[in-house]
């Protein structure tokens, strides 16, 4: 292949840098290909690239010359160091109006700051969530790219043919500037945590209660496959429940360790959460359960310590416990995505993205993760009221909170009654119930912060900022006093 050819570059052939180039190249483009390692790009060249519209670089500056102007160069390296270390590397070899892409889990402060930096310097930068891992890759993820607008409309005639296609539509659309794309993809692997757990503690609770064996659990999850939580995860589950391990001939499921790994990005959406006051309590349970599950050795020396629940093996209906424990999964799912979409609305506000939720809904219903039936429910709504404050809140949705809301009550009781832990299950049905409470006892809250730090409290009965001497020396009932407002400022400060 002659130099200046190349439609596209790729930076990074571990296994989802290979299968983006594999699948790009199906559609008809020629990549140029460039790994640290040399040994690693003459694998793949002699390997599943051979004969095929791909060209290995041996250096950086080959790798540069064999794309077509403006060039486009995608790096799918580790997040963090690595990326800087290859842009470091890669943009003194490019020319003004050239593209680079970072498609890997950027932090979206990171991609915010690259964007500033390698615009300022006259080239357009993409910071692109890419989903769905190996298989996605190969055969079409979702892709979520932020940047400029003009930046976008150099690759997307690429993207969007790379990309999962669902109903004739591409699961790839225009995010939003700078870090918008990588910030929708940290939000959903946030939503991929919550999905993941609540998955599993439906298994705990069928497996441990109901006892249903492996080949049960199979036929469960893929009889609710085919109704309302039809998704990949749940398609996949089903999948495992069948998977037989070859070294003791009992369900693989079973002999696998129960320590429970992650990348980061949930962590990123707690953190970014807290900083915007937005409660993703499914997800802070799921993230949670990853992590004390990591401490294997420890739960085995407690299991033998701590106390038991002392209750008679479960003797109720067992079909009515499996129907009740999807309606928990449901209605618990639709409450982990409403948070997830509040969190994307808060930060879609305070960095000024304009994100589209109807847009983001569409591309996430093929090629990633979290791709399920009912996100064509979640983007109907967006359509039905493009400013909805809480997925909740929409007819549709409140309507199936209402038919399932008994159950989630019972399979999250019976868990409870078991000493099943549920905990995003029930971080779920406590979100429900808070938001759905015209009183909460933060009245009481408001009383002991005034109490012991002069905090100052409002009043349902009249306006004003009021603060009280709990405490009388005199031991008279104690004074209610409206404060100036810098008084009471200064005090809310103290």
């Amino acid at each position: 292949m002659s130099t200046n050819q190349c439609d596209i570059g790729l930076i990074g052939l571990a296994v989802m840098g290979e299968n983006l180039v594999l699948n790009m190249e199906s559609k008809g483009f020629t990549v140029a290909v460039f790994n640290r390692t040399w040994d690693v790009t003459e694998k793949f060249a002699g390997g599943k690239a051979k004969g095929k519209n791909i060209q290995p670089a041996r250096t950086m500056e080959e790798f540069v010359g064999a794309l077509r102007r403006p060039r486009k160069a995608m790096i799918m390296v580790k997040a963090g160091a690595p990326v800087d270390a290859v842009i470091n590397q890669l943009a003194p070899l490019l020319e003004k109006g050239d593209v680079i892409i970072d498609g890997g889990n950027s932090l979206f402060t990171d991609t915010q700051r690259r964007c500033k930096d390698l615009e300022g310097r006259g080239f357009h930068f993409v910071g692109c969530g890419v989903s769905g891992g190996e298989e996605g890759a190969l055969k079409g993820p979702s892709l979520m790219p932020g940047g400029s607008r003009e930046s976008f409309e150099i690759i997307a005639p690429i993207f969007r043919k790379i990309a999962a296609q669902v109903d004739g539509e591409p699961c790839c659309r225009y995010m939003g500037p700078d870090g918008a794309g990588h910030y929708v993809k940290m939000v959903h692997n946030g939503i991929e945590y919550g999905d993941m757990q609540l998955i599993c503690e439906a298994y705990a609770i069928l497996k441990d209660v109901a006892g249903l064996g492996a080949d049960e659990l199979a036929d469960t999850f893929t009889e609710w496959n085919k109704g309302d939580l039809d998704s990949y995860l749940i398609q996949i589950t089903s999948q495992i429940f069948r998977k037989i391990d070859p070294d003791t001939g009992k369900p693989l499921v079973d002999v696998i360790l129960d320590k429970a790994g992650q990348k980061g990005t949930g962590l990123w959406t707690l953190q970014s959460a807290l900083s915007q006051s937005v409660v993703i309590s499914t997800i802070n349970a799921a993230v949670e359960a990853r992590v004390i599950s990591s401490r294997k050795d420890e739960r085995v020396a407690s299991s033998k310590i701590l106390p038991q629940p002392k209750v008679p093996k479960f003797t109720g209906d067992r079909n009515a416990l499996i129907t009740a424990v999807r309606d928990a999964l449901y209605a618990s799912k639709i409450v982990s995505y409403a948070q997830g979409m509040e969190l994307l609305g808060a930060a879609s506000a305070g960095s000024h993205w304009d994100l589209n939720f109807g847009d983001i809904a569409t591309i996430w219903r093929g090629g990633c993760i979290i791709r399920a039936k009912f996100l064509n429910r979640i983007k109907e709504a967006y359509e039905r009221d493009s400013k909805l404050h809480n997925l909740l809140l929409d007819q549709y949705f409140t309507e199936i909170i209402g038919r399932t809301q008994d159950n989630w009550r019972v399979a999250v009781t019976t868990a409870v009654t078991h000493g099943v832990a549920v905990p995003a299950f029930s971080a779920s049905l406590g979100y429900f119930d808070s938001y759905r409470s015209e009183r909460l006892p933060s009245n009481l809250l408001q009383a002991q912060r005034d109490f012991f730090g002069a905090h100052t409290y409002e009043r349902v009965d009249k306006p004003g900022v009021f603060h009280t001497e709990w405490m009388e020396s005199d031991q008279k009932p104690a004074e209610q006093k409206a404060e100036p407002k810098e008084q009471a400022r200064r005090h809310a400060a103290e």
